[in-house]
């Protein structure tokens, strides 16, 4: 199978079986998705689902995070991991909004990674569901995902991951294939035991078609 054939298969098995993939992060405006999203690094979705209600009833704003502390801020994430820093980078990144981009949260690639907290793949997160750019958000799911059914080949980096999905993935179907892949991580190709006897797309998985012999499906 070549790789376009590959990409074309997988692409329509997902638009056919969930055409609306959107986020697991709980959020009503682009400031709550940005806090999410810099809260979820290395830390579960279901987690920050549960950390955010809170948080937001004390801080609804974004000016409102910014007139408060790292040190309060903290208070309210030190159940997710690395809460000393997400505190931090979520205070730094409100100042920021507040003094630069008029409490706004700006569309612009590099302005978004010139907050603190937030890298590249935050900023294409960001970029993807609140302004449907055409960006692939490469995290730990996106990246073993891709290399695993063969979308992605030899990348060593999620920015050599990235590039190759976006290549081949039409530029209308980048924002929503960021969240198939990331669903399909999360719930069927897992990190250390991929569900590939019940898995619905082992027909274009390169995974499985190397290890078919030692698979038994369901």
């Amino acid at each position: 199978m070549t790789t376009k054939e590959r990409y074309k298969k997988v692409l329509s098995y997902f638009k056919a079986n969930n055409p609306n993939a959107s986020s697991e992060l709980d959020y009503t405006s682009p400031y709550e998705l940005l806090v999410a999203v810099i809260l979820s690094a290395q830390c579960t979705d279901k987690r920050v689902n549960q950390i955010t209600p809170i948080l937001f009833k004390r801080f609804p704003t974004v000016e409102a995070m910014a007139e408060s502390c790292a040190e309060e801020i903290f208070e309210y994430i030190k159940t997710c991991s690395y809460p000393n820093n997400k505190a931090k980078h979520l205070h730094g990144m409100a100042v920021k909004l507040v003094a630069e981009f008029e409490s706004t949260v700006p569309s612009n690639d590099k302005e978004l990674e010139s907050l603190p907290g937030v890298g590249r793949k935050t900023a294409n997160v960001i970029a993807s569901v609140i302004f449907n750019k055409p960006r692939m958000a490469v995290d730990t799911h996106v990246f073993r995902v891709s290399a695993r059914i063969g979308l992605t080949t030899n990348a060593k980096t999620p920015l050599e991951a990235e590039n190759q999905l976006i290549k081949h993935i039409p530029e209308s179907d980048i924002p929503t294939a960021h969240h198939w892949l990331i669903l399909h991580g999360r719930y069927v190709c897992t990190a250390k035991k991929p569900k590939c006897e019940s898995c619905p797309i082992t027909s274009y998985c390169l995974h499985y078609e190397l290890n078919k012999n030692s698979i038994k499906k369901i």
